[in-house]
């Protein structure tokens, strides 16, 4: 048996262990599960994303508070070794539930340049915050690879007045274009496209310097316009935590976390306004009835923000092999909730009732991963652990969303 049927195995095997570490029970009507995505990885601490790197073997595993861990694709996964270090520099401490390093993403010419970025806070002064987007170049391979720490080329940077909502999902679209989604830094009004925050922004950083550290792809829509930012592909978020590309379709998915009263699912494009402070999903938040919704685009999926649901973690649009019941579904949860949901990514009424594929825990999912099969990824802060989407063997799994 090779490494990697080995570790199909072990997931099999851990399927019903797993139902139950999680909090919930094997039950056979729970079309999914939930299973341990590197069985004997240590526990960690405020992990908030998973980076796959094909070409050398292994997954980089995000931590908040500034490290970043590389294991082996195919194990073991005792012994994560860490490959960057910016614990120095982050800005954690500002508002420690939103800030740190919030993401990592690869370049699509990584196998040719090496070229890493990272989205993180940076705090200069004891009450001065800052967000920032840059580079780094890597070094040696496989066991022996590593950021070069000192390669950092500040690519962007965003300076907000408060310290939460920083967005935080940066990721390379089938364009080759860099996308970053930016929170809107605790502003709270209406959005405007006149700045930076809440938006998603849309970069070309091939043949980045120090000097012209990116360039505004042409066919931005406000790259002519006086009243605007360049560099903005949409406005009118709240805080697009995470994004993706759906591989099929092209479309970009977005899980923007309300307020009080909705969190929302967005398919984000070129130049459309999605309301947030003058409306908070369907409904008028300034005025909070008969606002004016003239040009402003509804979510194509929305719930009521409450104590068990308080924090959209958006995720992918499934295209992989090894799950065919949920092909084309968008996979989704809350921060605040156990259970995980989908929504059909195409054909769905305009209130679609989601398909609960998992209802056994964890709690505190911050992100979604897809690897390079197009299979899922689940990073839960509760006891800062690693899962992988599969099916319950037991279940039926024909796409039912009244479960």
């Amino acid at each position: 048996m090779n490494a990697r049927s080995s570790f199909l195995a072990v997931l099999a095997a851990l399927l019903l262990g797993a139902a139950v570490a999680c909090g919930g029970s094997p039950a056979p009507t729970t079309p999914f599960a939930l299973v341990p995505a590197f069985p004997g990885l240590p526990e960690l601490e405020n992990v908030v994303g998973l980076v796959e790197a094909p070409e050398h073997g292994l997954f980089l595993i995000v931590l908040q508070e500034g490290l970043v861990l590389a294991v082996p694709r195919d194990g073991p996964w005792n012994a994560p070794r860490p490959v960057h270090d910016q614990r120095w520099s982050t800005g954690i401490h500002i508002h420690p539930t939103e800030a740190g390093l919030l993401a990592v993403a690869i370049d699509p010419e990584f196998a040719r340049n090496g070229y890493v970025y990272a989205y993180y806070t940076y705090s200069p002064g004891p009450d001065a915050h800052t967000a920032r987007l840059v580079r780094f170049g890597t070094t040696g391979s496989g066991e022996t690879f590593a950021f070069d720490d000192a390669s950092e080329l500040l690519i962007l940077e965003v300076a907000p007045i408060g310290g939460g909502h920083n967005g935080g999902s940066l990721l390379f679209g089938p364009d080759g274009m860099l996308y970053l989604g930016i929170g809107d830094v605790g502003i709270g009004g209406p959005q405007s496209r006149g700045s930076l925050p809440g938006t998603v922004v849309r970069i070309d950083v091939r043949g980045a310097t120090a000097d012209a550290p990116y360039a505004i792809p042409p066919d931005n829509p406000f790259r002519d316009r006086e009243d605007a930012r360049p560099e903005i592909w949409a406005y009118g978020l709240r805080n697009p935590w995470r994004m993706s590309f759906d591989r099929e379709t092209g479309l970009l998915w977005a899980g923007d976390v309300g307020e009080g009263l909705r969190e929302e699912i967005n398919i984000v494009r070129a130049g459309e306004n999605y309301g947030w402070g003058r409306v908070e999903g369907s409904l008028c938040r300034s005025p909070k009835e008969n606002c004016d919704r003239a040009g402003l685009v509804p979510p194509v999926h929305e719930y009521a923000h409450g104590d068990d649901c308080a924090g959209i973690i958006g995720g992918y649009v499934y295209r992989g092999e090894a799950i065919p019941a949920l092909r084309g579904w968008y996979v989704f949860t809350d921060y605040c909730d156990s259970r995980i949901r989908a929504i059909p990514a195409e054909g769905f009424a305009e209130a679609p009732t989601p398909w609960v594929l998992w209802d056994g825990g964890p709690d505190a999912v911050v992100s979604f991963m897809e690897d390079a099969e197009g299979e899922l990824y689940v990073i839960s802060q509760e006891g800062a652990r690693i899962y992988r989407l599969i099916e319950n063997p037991a279940a039926d799994r024909t796409p039912d969303p009244s479960r």
